[in-house]
């Protein structure tokens, strides 16, 4: 009872660990990383493109909006000053009085100036005259720098609109992540799909293990990335992706997952992170769809489902089917286990064949010599049967 009750607390405390977990990536493929105490923010309004179009729509609109209504109101401001400088508004009314701007007469007719003008509205009942020249370059400046920031924000808009990232979202990933044999190799597998008629071009994925994980000088390494094979050597990393996919990544002396059993995959905590990547067919953009799968989300011993079936002479797609899985025969072992077992039955068998050999050159009657002739070999049928009749 005190064993089974230790068990039980390994069991709750390695539990709760589970529920405490944090992932380096969502399933939806957004990095949990958060960059504080950054000293040199400058550098983001050295690429202030970037910046702009990197922020999230609601501050987007906002730093939109804001850019017309601080230019609006900063000219209308100047507006207005001059017009009180040259003492406009103290001569309202007055016919024989000639005005740098017409009809401005306080900072609410100077601002609609101000907006009239960089919009290039012009209702006509507020002009600027010839009679001041600050009020000509003042309308200059103000439709040069209008241009600019109509230039500016369109283009961050365009580019935000037509970011491949949205196209992110018809890459689906399977939830789960299967072990199995394929080919007698054991196999670590997942499935990927695209939703959408137009194809990506060009695509490749990769995987990435994170893992933590101590030195033997005592150095600990959070998070550390090593690269998962799923066919560089090969190829197969590049994909066609017309129809559902199975990903594969064999589980031999290069995988980090060489000594994983059945067992330990319960015990362990890493991360694995699947990166696809390919130029979006419409747009001609490069697109990226990130998941990740945690321990818990690995079924051993499963494969999935066929999704794919020929109907009236094309090939049709069951995305219904495309999370299922069903249970196989897999040991429970490491890869490596079942290669050194397979290893030791190879020797076994080598072994019994020369075992056999040597059987077999016992029963030769003599042993060729200079002084035998070679018509006195003879070997009857009953003492030897290494030779066909």
């Amino acid at each position: 009872s005190w064993v089974n009750r230790n068990v039980e607390e390994e069991e709750y405390i390695h539990s709760a660990n589970k529920q405490q977990r944090q992932r380096y990536v969502t399933k939806m493929g957004k990095c949990q990383v958060n960059l504080g105490r950054i000293q040199e923010k400058k550098r983001f309004l050295s690429d202030i493109f970037t910046t702009i179009v990197d922020l999230k729509y609601r501050w987007f609109l906002f730093v939109f909006m804001m850019c017309y209504i601080i230019t609006w109101v900063v000219f209308g401001i100047i507006y207005f000053f001059d017009a009180w400088i040259r003492d406009d508004i103290s001569h309202i009314g007055d016919p024989e009085w000639k005005p740098c701007i017409e009809n401005v007469d306080n900072f609410i007719s100077a601002l609609l100036f101000s907006v009239e003008s960089q919009r290039t509205i012009g209702y006509g009942s507020r002009i600027v005259t010839a009679n001041c020249t600050e009020g000509v370059i003042l309308l200059m400046a103000q439709s040069i720098v209008g241009s600019m920031i109509d230039a500016l924000m369109v283009g961050c808009m365009f580019v935000k609109i037509s970011r491949p990232k949205k196209r992110a979202q018809t890459l689906i990933f399977s939830k789960k992540c299967v072990v199995s044999h394929r080919d007698e190799k054991l196999c670590l597998m997942f499935r990927i799909g695209d939703l959408r008629d137009s194809h990506m071009v060009d695509a490749k994925i990769r995987a990435k293990l994170i893992k933590s994980r101590q030195t033997k000088e005592g150095e600990f390494i959070p998070l550390e990335q090593s690269e998962l094979n799923l066919g560089y050597d090969t190829g197969e990393d590049r994909l066609f992706l017309v129809e559902p996919q199975i990903i594969c990544h064999v589980i031999n002396d290069h995988s980090p997952f060489w000594e994983m059993t059945a067992d330990s995959l319960k015990r362990e905590q890493f991360e694995i992170i699947v990166i696809l990547e390919g130029i979006v067919e419409a747009t001609g953009m490069t697109c990226q769809a990130r998941t990740s799968y945690i321990e818990d989300e690995i079924l051993w011993g499963c494969r999935f489902e066929p999704c794919m079936t020929l109907e009236k002479g094309a090939f049709r797609v069951d995305y219904s089917r495309f999370e299922k899985t069903f249970e196989v025969q897999t040991p429970a072992t490491s890869a490596k286990e079942m290669h050194e077992l397979t290893e030791m039955e190879h020797q076994d068998q080598s072994t019994l064949i020369l075992s056999s050999r040597r059987s077999v050159s016992e029963l030769l009657p003599n042993r060729v010599t200079g002084d035998t002739p070679v018509g006195s070999l003879v070997c009857p049928k009953e003492e030897c049967c290494c030779f066909a009749p």
